[in-house]
């Protein structure tokens, strides 16, 4: 086996790798211990991997908690399809000598381009105005044009900087904040972002640092016209404060690919409005970013089989 271990794919519900085209290498290249349903629950999981030494892991439903390393004393390494990793206990993968990688950067195009089009769809009324139309209406000025607006990036990661480009590209002026900038960053202080931004868009990593970092006060200093949009992590932005900013038309509107709950529970709140664009966290899901993302997560667990692991979040 050119891995040297078997590979324990524990949750590939709905599938993508066993569909994809890297699968066909892997599964020439090692033995797979391939599982199409999700674990559902801790010890589901535990059960799966009791005894694996590497994890190709699909899906972030699959929690890697303190109790999952303990009870699985010969796992090695877990890759993260997937940026993500806050379903991922770092510290107690680190004090049980887990090594964890993730695939960063690959899907920052897709997200990108699905950002925009949350953005164009909920400043446009696309949606409405395409119900209208089938319906036998005829509505038209209600839309709002971008060029020339400010569109506020929270976070300048690889997904934050290639939207700073598309949004820059439709004519709009960028402003960001961002947690690390780099040298010749030019970024502006939160509080002036919120309340100068047109557009607010989100592209941080959830953490314990930026859980419910948008919540009532930021919503308070936002403008009455302003549009957030959110394709990072649903519970960086306090739900409960955003359903309430939208109700009391605070904000003008929502593009909305991630929830605090997923998928969305029936009735939830968020679907009732009409200035609300929703998607089912799929902006990272196209084809190119799929493979792309797949094949880099072999390629860790390849790298961390020859003693070079790459990617390495902890």
């Amino acid at each position: 086996m050119i891995f040297g271990k078997k590979i324990c794919v524990p949750d590939d519900a709905p599938p993508v790798l066993r569909t994809s085209a890297v699968w066909a290498e892997l599964a020439a290249a090692a033995e797979i211990d391939y599982h199409a349903t999700l674990p559902g629950s801790e010890e589901g999981l535990i059960a799966r991997i009791r005894e694996a030494e590497i994890v190709l892991n699909i899906r972030s439903s699959s929690r890697f908690t303190e109790r999952v390393f303990d009870a699985c004393p010969r796992l090695r390494v877990v890759s993260v399809w997937g940026t993500g990793t806050d379903h991922v206990d770092l510290a107690a993968a680190a004090r049980h000598g887990v090594t964890v990688t993730n695939t960063p950067g690959v899907s920052a195009v897709s997200i990108a381009e699905h950002t925009l089009a949350l953005l164009l769809a909920v400043a446009r009324r696309i949606p409405q105005m395409d119900a209208a139309t089938r319906a036998g209406g005829w509505p038209r000025g209600q839309s709002a044009e971008l060029h020339g607006k400010t569109c506020g990036i929270i976070g300048l990661g690889a997904i934050g900087r290639q939207f700073a480009r598309l949004a820059a590209g439709i004519g709009m002026r960028v402003v960001a904040w961002t947690m690390h900038p780099r040298p010749g960053d030019a970024v502006v202080a939160l509080e002036e972002l919120y309340r100068t931004a047109d557009v607010i868009s989100v592209h941080l990593r959830l953490s314990p640092e930026t859980a419910g970092f948008v919540g009532a006060a930021q919503f308070a200093l936002m403008k009455k016209s302003a549009i957030l949009i959110n394709t990072a992590r649903g519970a960086i932005v306090d739900e409960a404060a955003l359903v309430e900013a939208l109700e009391a038309r605070r904000i003008a509107g929502a593009g909305l690919d991630v929830f605090a709950t997923e998928p969305l529970p029936a009735g939830q709140r968020l679907t009732k409005f009409d200035n609300v664009v929703l998607t089912p966290h799929c902006a990272g899901i196209t084809p190119e970013a799929l493979e792309a993302g797949l094949r880099m997560a072999v390629e860790n667990i390849r790298a961390f089989a020859a003693g070079q692991a790459a990617h390495v979040v902890a």
